[in-house]
């Protein structure tokens, strides 16, 4: 099975990380957390979700994973400020494997400069930034993208959202 590198911290939405990961584990996938400390928890803005992170960006390779998975919320504009956890999203982008980014997940993605001639959609507020990054936005529950890039919009959009993202990993 796949080995998912999830890019996560503080503020993330709850169920946008929650639900697929419950999901992606229950069809045997390994979720792997990634934020700059190993050890420590970080909470979601709902505070209803607590996360272990697993890894430090600093110990981990994106050759040691099958898929990243950014799940919205806080968290991504905080990660599009380091340049590790930038470098690390566009490292995926570039090699073609697949991307789950929900709501404000594609932030990563605009910043990672990764989006240009793609289809996706994310969180209406950011629909012009990822048009300014190239992006054509589509204003759909999912959109996949060249059998790699999975996005969607909210957390109502998660069923759609996970079950596209599970359809990739079964390729």
């Amino acid at each position: 099975m796949s080995k998912i590198a999830t890019l996560i911290t503080n503020m993330f939405e709850d169920s946008e990380y929650t639900e697929p990961a419950k999901s992606f584990k229950e069809a045997g996938h390994e979720v792997v957390t990634i934020e700059f400390e190993a050890g420590k928890t970080v909470t979601g803005k709902q505070k209803e979700a607590e996360v272990k992170i697993d890894k430090s960006i600093d110990d981990v390779t994106p050759d040691e994973f099958d898929a990243l998975f950014i799940p919205g919320g806080f968290s991504p504009d905080q990660l599009r400020g380091d340049d590790r956890a930038v470098a690390f999203a566009k490292s995926f982008m570039e090699s073609n494997k697949p991307v789950f980014a929900i709501c404000h997940g594609p932030q990563l993605l605009i910043t990672a400069k990764t989006l240009e001639g793609r289809n996706a959609t994310g969180y209406k507020s950011i629909k012009v930034d990822m048009e300014y990054a190239g992006a054509t936005y589509k204003d759909e529950e999912v959109v996949v993208c060249g059998g790699q890039l999975v996005t969607s919009r909210t957390p109502e959009d998660i069923p759609a959202f996970t079950r596209e993202s599970l359809k990739l990993l079964e390729k």
